[in-house]
């Protein structure tokens, strides 16, 4: 096809050109009915709106555990720090800290360290079930705050990977899963992950809740042998987000799995703020370098690179920034933008990030059902609860 101009914003492209969905799937078997955990989520409120935060962060006490147990010294200090964040795994004390706010609801997802960052193929997949067994209790548990979870998967162990997906999706009702931005150093365009994303999509309709990860031990420059000043996390984690999203893209897997939907943390980390260059410059992809390779995919293409882009989904877990917010919305527009929060972590014993991400959407001027795309009907339609 041809190199002509890319769409600068997602909501234009989809204006100009409606995305149809292709294909039937198999709705998850769920053990219990939704509506108990959901409750009036499709209600407003006295002078309020359900708010369903979809990428909050939890450790089972089980999982917790054991990772204490099987961490190695890398990833120790990770787990003694996570340990110290009382609402990450004590749920009375999480409860606690959303009391202010009686309209929300969070779907639990996993916290770092995953299963394939503690142990090998042969011990993540138990650690796998400890957590996703986890995630369920806490859910049947106090189903009125937490209606949902999301599988985390032993990734460096791909067939017990597919077992434990279809076990925590038919016989636990998980809503989808959750992955790394890379696995033992691979990308997820690796051939060996297909099969993860090909079932999720295919046969379960549901979505993926891609989380950014990058070591402190990898370092900015190639001269020193670790990144410093926590650039890693702070800037290292987006880069590797967007990174993620490219490899996506290029790899032609919306191609292959059109109906691949994937939750992006932070707002579609730095993708947005870039669209300048990722549209322009990505439009000539191949010319530059002279890869016959690249020119052939870019041919192959049924739409340009920046429409691909815009069939992520992103969260609003941008630290409570209106201006970050506003840039993501603009990119992706509301229907492809879904309320998060990133707690428990963050300053003031996660509050902060909770009470800030709540603030920086309730100050944009948006029309009401826009509002409330964001903050409960996304989630609902993603995780075919409607």
């Amino acid at each position: 096809m041809g190199y002509g101009p890319a769409p600068i914003t997602c909501s234009l492209q989809r204006a100009l050109t409606p995305i149809i969905r292709r294909g039937t799937v198999c709705c998850a078997i769920v053990p219990q009915p939704i509506e108990a955990h959901w409750g009036a989520a499709i209600h407003e409120g006295e002078g309020s709106i359900k708010k369903i935060d979809i990428f909050s962060h939890v450790l089972p006490t089980q999982y917790l555990e054991a990772i204490r147990r099987h961490a190695d010294e890398k990833f120790q200090p990770m787990v003694r720090r996570f340990a110290d964040i009382r609402a990450l795994w004590d749920i009375d004390t999480r409860v606690s800290m959303m009391a202010q706010w009686p309209d929300l609801q969070q779907v639990l997802t996993l916290s770092l360290p995953a299963p394939e960052l503690i142990a090998g193929p042969e011990l993540s997949p138990e650690l796998a079930r400890i957590a996703n067994d986890g995630m369920a209790e806490i859910r049947d548990r106090r189903s009125d705050r937490f209606p949902a979870f999301v599988a985390s998967l032993p990734m460096n162990n791909v067939p017990a990977a597919l077992e434990e997906m279809d076990r925590a999706v038919t016989k636990l009702g998980a809503r989808g899963i959750q992955l790394l931005t890379s696995v033992e150093g691979r990308p997820l365009d690796h051939p060996k992950f297909f099969p993860v994303l090909e079932r999720i999509t295919k046969q379960y309709g549901l979505p993926i809740w891609l989380h950014p990860f990058r070591e402190a031990s990898v370092p900015d420059y190639a001269t020193e042998t670790r990144s410093e000043y926590e650039v890693w996390v702070v800037l290292g984690w987006p880069h590797e987000s967007s990174v993620a999203m490219a490899r996506i893209v290029f790899s032609e897997m919306f191609e292959r799995l059109p109906d691949l939907e994937i939750i992006t943390h932070h707002c579609g980390a730095t993708i947005p703020y870039l669209v300048g260059r990722v549209g322009p410059m990505w439009d000539e992809f191949g010319l530059r370098s002279g890869n016959a390779d690249y020119v052939a995919i870019r041919a192959r293409m049924s739409k340009s690179p920046l429409e691909y882009f815009c069939q992520f989904y992103a969260d609003t877990a941008i630290g409570g920034s209106t201006a970050a917010l506003r840039c993501g919305l603009d990119f992706f527009g509301a229907s492809h933008v879904l309320f998060g929060t990133d707690c428990p972590f963050g300053p003031e014993g996660g509050m902060w990030f909770l009470r800030e991400n709540i603030r920086a959407l309730d100050t944009l001027d948006l029309p009401a059902g826009d509002r409330q795309d964001i903050y409960f009907r996304n989630a609902l339609k993603l995780m075919r609860l409607e």
